[in-house]
């Protein structure tokens, strides 16, 4: 076998768990939406502005969060395990004082519904949504630092584990608490809020209880000691994870500020647009799982200072991400109007979604490459070319050019949600462009990285 079909294989049986774990959770916000939507366009509205709201803000905390994971790692790698738990800790605290600013931020949401042109019913559903979801809020932060307290003893047996057991309490628990069963009213989207409340409950006990009885986590259980906040490791790792976390902000939040515009134009266009990015989320991770895995190998090689086999990793990362993607992108124009229909029946839900799955496969070729150009670039520690590339991708070139398309006539009449998918494609061409000659620099002058990313001094810990 060459090197390349040797590399490709590799890829392929690192990126599997990782695929396996990223579409369970991805398959939860697909039966969110389609459960939603079997109720009504309202509904499922309210769930997508709902979600625009709550989701960049609590996976901002979660880029904090991320931080810890290399720090985990480390300590393993030294066979200095001791040294875990009393990081878990802090993690854990900033992860409490995260979840506290979220909470916050969801309980004002009546205040900010206002000042956007929604229809009282809208608004009123989304918020009785968020204020279900909002109880699950400090789950959710603290299973992601026992996640990562988890991978950074290289072991991503339990994320999948756990994956399946919230995919297993959300169905039924949004059968129960949306049409209405045992006992519990009929609440519409707004019974979608506390069954993903439930969930997120349900993994963090989940995996509580499978870290404090399995012997792979011996010394670092989590209960078994209690370690007081040490304010200045909390500072320290906080502001290590700014960078990531602003990364994360910038991409989500440019998806949450469409749903939001598109508010005004009705339930119809915020549902046909949210099944069109559902589905093209739910088709990303497969080069995102590529793009991890690519992470990862791209790092193994440089630790062995084999510079050129990382370098073809790259490339045959990109070549089986970006043929995976026209896969998708043929699947997703032939059979446009059978997976809209499996989301919505409301025929001008369907339509409106319907057109934008053509757009749905150009992003999707652009996605491919940025995600796994940006994986490569992990692997060469490069993180903070990300804040700034997101920055002027998503927002300086995607979200003014889809704003001026959708809601203005400056350029061409107002095209409404398809101006904003054609931002969107914009944004995503300008980042994997960018994230491409990133690459290639630091691929051709290595001795940058330093000056790139200084690495944490976890002595200092």
């Amino acid at each position: 076998m060459n090197q390349f079909g040797f590399q490709a294989k590799k890829l392929v049986h690192l990126a599997l768990p990782v695929l396996i774990a990223q579409v369970t959770q991805t398959m939860m916000g697909f039966i969110d939406t389609v459960m939603a939507g079997r109720v009504s366009a309202l509904d499922m509205a309210a769930v997508a502005i709902g979600g625009s709201l709550w989701l960049p803000a609590l996976l901002f905390v979660q880029g904090l969060l991320v931080a810890f994971t290399p720090v985990f790692a480390s300590h393993h790698g030294a066979d200095n395990q001791n040294a875990i738990r009393p990081m878990a800790f802090q993690a854990a605290y900033i992860a409490i004082i995260g979840a506290a600013v979220v909470i916050s931020i969801l309980l004002f949401a009546p205040q900010i519904f206002k000042l956007m042109d929604l229809s009282p019913e809208l608004a009123e559903l989304s918020v009785s949504y968020l204020h279900g979801f909002a109880w699950g809020v400090p789950a959710f932060v603290l299973y992601q630092v026992l996640r990562g307290c988890s991978e950074g003893i290289s072991y991503t047996l339990p994320t999948m584990v756990i994956g399946f057991v919230g995919l297993a309490v959300n169905i039924p628990a949004n059968y129960i608490f949306i049409y209405g069963h045992l006992g519990a009213p009929a609440l519409g989207g707004a019974g979608c809020g506390i069954a993903t409340a439930l969930v997120f409950w349900a993994m963090f006990i989940a995996m509580t209880i499978y870290m404090q009885w399995h012997k792979r986590f011996a010394v670092i259980k989590p209960l078994g000691a209690f370690h007081l906040p040490d304010l200045k490791t909390m500072k320290r790792m906080t502001k290590h994870g700014m960078p990531i976390a602003m990364a994360l902000f910038f991409e989500v939040s440019l998806f949450a500020i469409i749903a939001l515009l598109l508010a005004p134009l009705g339930a119809d266009v915020v549902a046909g647009h949210q099944i069109a990015l559902n589905f093209s989320s739910i088709v990303f991770m497969l080069p995102l799982s590529i793009g991890i895995a690519v992470s990862i190998r791209v790092g193994y090689y440089l630790g062995q200072y084999k510079a050129d086999v990382a370098k073809l990793v790259t490339k045959v990362g990109l070549a089986i991400a970006f043929s995976l993607a026209a896969c998708t992108a043929v699947i997703t124009v032939v059979f446009r109007t059978q997976i809209a229909l499996l989301y919505n029946q409301n025929p001008e839900v369907v339509a409106l979604a319907s057109s934008l799955m053509f757009l749905a496969a150009l992003y999707q070729l652009s996605d491919s490459v940025q995600v796994v150009t940006a994986g490569a670039l992990r692997g060469y520690h490069d993180t903070r070319s990300a804040f700034y590339i997101t920055l002027v991708s998503y927002w300086a070139i995607g979200m003014v050019l889809g704003y001026l398309l959708a809601e203005t006539d400056i350029l061409v009449p107002a095209m409404g949600a398809h101006g904003f998918w054609i931002g969107l494609i914009a944004g995503l061409t300008s980042a994997a462009l960018l994230f491409a000659l990133r690459l290639q620099y630091i691929q051709k002058h290595p001795k940058q990285l330093a000056l790139v990313d200084q690495p944490i001094n976890h002595a200092d810990l």
